[in-house]
């Protein structure tokens, strides 16, 4: 009798140990911080069970820095032992935590568009929809609207640089000129030069590559010289904080998104209105009315395919080993059909991203909201 029970109590224990645990990197200070706070507000609704496994959650603030990313990636690889990564909310941080989940064999599922080279990255996967995606859709609304030269302002770093290339590609296949290139880093206050330069340029209209609340800063300063060209920005500023520190300079914006933006505005029969709606309600319990934000939904979308994959890679191996974590990247691999808030996820071995065009609407600054044009 003593016997069986030391066995149970030992079989107890090793299940009391099998904890998932999921480390989270996010801009939360910095010139980032209107993306990263959102999704450090999402992790505390994160499920606190997977596969019938409890879940640990271990979030760090990088101050939008790569370097301090790096040693915050390194940090919960190492030392925290986690079990997979979510991370992190600026493109530049997101990028160096990459090289760290490859050489640490960390499955890492990317909270910022990077770019993914899945035979090169194996572990590294990401939720928000890639920028040619999106920004094709803003080609499309020009097109329409007979936008024949096109002015460009953007981030002096790895999100201005993919905004460009994205732009100038898809501009290109649609007959567009891009009449320049100006750039300011994410901490300036002024733009002043930048925009004087852009409006000598005399565009139809202008493409921002930004993200977040200093992504209004162009509008602001054409604003005030009455400049009054439509603008287009990218998916990486449809927060409040966007429309708060724009204001009135921001009116009539025009960007790309997932749809959980405009959940309530979507038809009946959209795929993905219903798992929208589900975050919105959970997330506005939690932080109020009107507290919805593009980012946390971006995190909830990364907790879901990680929720999905979860079942199938503890069949292989117990959390807190590399068995595990290599398990794990092999399920999230081969997820299928998850549907999120911003997309319905399938995976594969050569698509670490797995969106479609059901991933984006377009989205107008209305009266200080965003509101759905199509």
């Amino acid at each position: 009798m003593k016997k069986w029970m030391i066995l149970l109590l030992g079989c107890l224990s090793m299940h009391v140990h099998a904890e998932i645990v999921v480390g989270v990197t996010v801009s939360a200070t910095g010139p980032g911080n209107s993306l990263g706070a959102p999704i450090a507000n999402a992790t505390k609704i994160f499920p606190k069970t997977m596969g019938g496994e409890p879940v640990r959650y271990i979030v760090l603030d990088d101050a939008s820095d790569p370097t301090a990313g790096t040693k915050a990636a390194r940090k919960l690889a190492s030392e925290d032992k986690v079990d997979v990564l979510i991370g992190s909310s600026t493109m530049p941080s997101a990028i160096a935590q990459a090289t760290v989940a490859g050489e640490e064999r960390l499955p890492m599922i990317a909270i910022s568009p990077i770019p993914i080279n899945p035979a090169k990255q194996p572990f590294v996967f990401s939720v928000p929809q890639p920028t040619l995606l999106m920004v094709d859709a803003l080609t499309e609304h020009m097109v329409a609207n007979h936008v024949k030269n096109l002015g460009f302002i953007g981030f002096s770093d790895s999100w201005g640089d993919l905004a460009y290339s994205s732009m100038k590609a898809s501009a290109d296949a649609a007959g567009i000129h891009i009449t320049g290139n100006e750039r300011y880093a994410r901490p300036d206050v002024a733009v002043t030069g930048q925009i004087l330069k852009l409006m000598a340029q005399n565009p139809d209209a202008v493409f921002v590559g930004g993200s977040g609340a200093p992504a209004a800063l162009p509008q602001i300063a054409a604003a005030a010289r009455g400049f009054k060209k439509t603008f287009y920005q990218t998916h990486g500023v449809v927060n409040r904080d966007f429309i708060r520190v724009g204001g009135k300079s921001v009116e009539g914006a025009i960007a790309p998104t997932g749809p959980v933006v405009v959940a309530e505005q979507l038809p009946a029969d959209h795929p993905l209105k219903a798992t929208g709606l589900a975050f919105i309600k959970r997330y506005e319990e939690e932080y109020g009315t009107g507290s919805r934000n593009a980012f946390a939904a971006y995190a909830w979308d990364a907790a879901a395919i990680i929720e999905a994959a979860v079942p199938t890679a503890l069949k292989a191996a117990k959390p807190g080993t590399p068995a595990f974590r290599q398990a794990l990247r092999d399920a999230i691999e081969n997820t299928h059909e998850v549907k999120g808030t911003h997309a319905v996820y399938n995976m594969s071995a050569t698509d670490h991203n797995g969106v479609d065009k059901r991933a984006r609407v377009l989205v107008r600054v209305e009266n200080g909201e965003w509101k759905l044009i199509r």
